[in-house]
């Protein structure tokens, strides 16, 4: 069969077209992840060209990684650039094509409705072949390392200001102009598909409990967490990876409940730069007990008060033990705690199972839709970090 349609499995596609001819790959792929990239480059292609987007903006709505590219440079893989880039070709050798709906992302490849044909017919190859080469002549010149090594910085200071979606003017987009009509691209939601954590993390105490009439925009002036979120002297978050998810919960009572109001995405702890400096110390005098961050970006919380949040407790008595990921993996031992309730007992945080992901995520977005976000304006009038938008590298 020379040509056939296909909506699954595309994992399985790829990887039986690298066995079949991993002699040359080229792609054309608007946006690229790492952990899908390496899934192609662990079939060691011998000579890859890439097609892709440069737009900065991207990278910092974490749609497409800046790391793809560097892993793609230390592979050896020549890169270019192309403005307002749509298509999805990938072409194996001269034995293969596909086009498809398909960007290269985990999402993409294992969960998302896709379609697209693969096709062995040699005239079609060529015609995508004639495609491919016409595009990369016009995209420019190859990308190198320290271009990589430049975005990088700037991506990292935007997100480290908090991801706000109109401190933008650094993230332009720097692939070829071919004479496409470019229209100005939104910043892009939290997603919660390519993230491989998710946590619920805690402010407040059992003894300094929120009301649930207490605002929302009171919690974020007290806390701060629009930009971190804190932990006590002797936890490091260490176990917190970049792209976490990160669930913001506040204690309240009448009744005793977690109410989630917010979520953002994290970034994994680094000593010193995520560490309580004394002018913070002194604006929030509560950090010095808990003087370590995971800084967060592209937050949004529920406008209103605490009661319009997600209540924990539902969702503990919803999922029972697969509300966590710790009491699903003990459930599935078949021995240790299965209680979610005592599962995060003096802990600042909780780890959710896929499952709690997907009903807290689900929640959430009902929250928002029926009370409305904390505005732009209101957000804007809260303090934020400040660091350089291309900071030293680090030697």
């Amino acid at each position: 069969m020379t040509f056939r349609l296909v909506d699954r499995k595309w994992n399985e596609e790829f990887s039986e077209a690298l066995c079949d001819d991993a002699s040359e790959l080229r792609i054309i792929c608007p946006f690229i992840k790492v952990s899908a990239l390496q899934r192609l480059l662990r079939h060691s292609p011998s000579h890859v060209q890439v097609i892709t987007r440069f737009n900065l903006g991207d990278f910092a709505d974490r749609v497409s990684d800046v790391a793809a590219l560097r892993e793609l440079l230390e592979a050896d893989a020549r890169v270019r650039g192309v403005r307002n880039l749509h298509a999805k070709l990938y072409l194996f050798g001269k034995k293969r094509a596909i086009i498809t709906s398909c960007n290269l992302t985990e999402a993409a490849l294992s969960r998302n409705h896709e379609l697209g044909m693969v096709t062995t017919d040699m005239t079609i190859i060529e015609k995508c072949l004639e495609y491919f080469e016409d595009l990369w002549c016009d995209a420019g010149d190859d990308l190198v390392i320290d271009k990589v090594e430049e975005w990088e910085r700037t991506v990292t200071s935007y997100l480290l200001e908090g991801g706000r979606p109109h401190e933008r003017g650094g993230l332009d987009d720097l692939g070829a102009r071919i004479g496409i009509v470019e229209t100005p691209q939104a910043q892009a939601p939290v997603s919660t598909y390519e993230t491989s954590q998710a946590f619920v993390k805690f402010l407040g105490s059992a003894d300094n409990r929120s009301q649930l009439s207490d605002l929302t925009i009171e919690e974020l002036k007290r806390s701060g967490c629009h930009w971190a979120v804190g932990y006590p002297r002797q936890r490091r978050p260490t176990s917190v990876l970049d792209d976490a998810i990160v669930f913001v919960g506040r204690l309240t009572h009448s009744p005793n409940d977690i109410r989630i109001f917010g979520r953002a995405i994290g970034m994994a702890y680094r000593e010193e730069r995520d560490d309580a400096t004394e002018d913070e110390i002194v604006q929030r005098p509560w950090k010095k007990r808990w003087p370590h961050y995971i800084r967060v970006h592209h937050a949004e919380f529920v406008d209103g008060a605490m009661g319009n949040g997600v209540s924990l407790n539902e969702l503990m008595d919803t999922l029972e033990a697969d509300s966590f990921a710790t009491t699903q993996e003990h459930k599935a031992l078949g021995e240790g705690n299965t209680n979610p309730r005592t599962a995060f007992r003096r802990q600042p945080h909780v780890r959710l199972s896929a499952e709690g992901l997907s009903w807290l995520s689900e929640r959430l977005q009902e929250a928002f839709d029926s009370h409305g976000k904390v505005s732009r304006e209101s957000l804007d009038q809260l303090d934020w970090p400040e660091f350089p938008t291309n900071p030293p590298s680090q030697s």
